[in-house]
């Protein structure tokens, strides 16, 4: 049986690996079969989410991802995450529509569940305010008003 310490290594280490789009990370960290879901994809296997990874485009770059592990029990993992990031390439917003760089840097928080099979992540869920980079961007008005 797979221990919390390492099955929060593992999470972490998929985490890096969807932000890096390392194969091999991907390849070593989830089942043949994973279901991932996020607000921006989803898998049904490890090949449509290292391909889904693949397809990231080059909008965002000097990222930094900060990963605490929040709980380890059983066959579950969770932890919150933060993603900082900068915009220097085109963004491809709803319906085609292009926002040139703006070289604002971006901070994006979130969570992901994690279940595992054995030493593997075999489904992933998550969840992140995708607004909040439009707000940031100045794209959409804040609740507060503000852009």
């Amino acid at each position: 049986m797979t221990s919390g310490t390492d099955r929060a290594g593992v999470l972490a280490r998929a985490l890096r690996a969807s932000v890096d789009g390392d194969a091999s990370a991907i390849a070593d960290v989830y089942t043949d079969d994973v279901r991932a879901w996020t607000p921006a994809l989803f898998a049904d296997s490890r090949a449509e989410l290292a391909t889904e990874f693949e397809r990231r485009d080059d909008a965002f770059s000097d990222i930094e991802l900060e990963v605490v592990p929040l709980d380890v029990t059983g066959d579950y993992a969770c932890a919150e995450w933060t993603v900082a990031m900068t915009h220097t390439g085109p963004l491809t917003v709803a319906d085609g529509m292009t926002v040139e760089p703006t070289g604002i840097r971006v901070t994006l928080h979130g969570a992901t569940v994690a279940e595992f099979r054995d030493e593997r992540i075999c489904a992933l869920r998550q969840y992140w305010d995708e607004l909040s980079v439009y707000e940031q961007l100045g794209l959409v008005a804040r609740p507060d008003g503000s852009s």
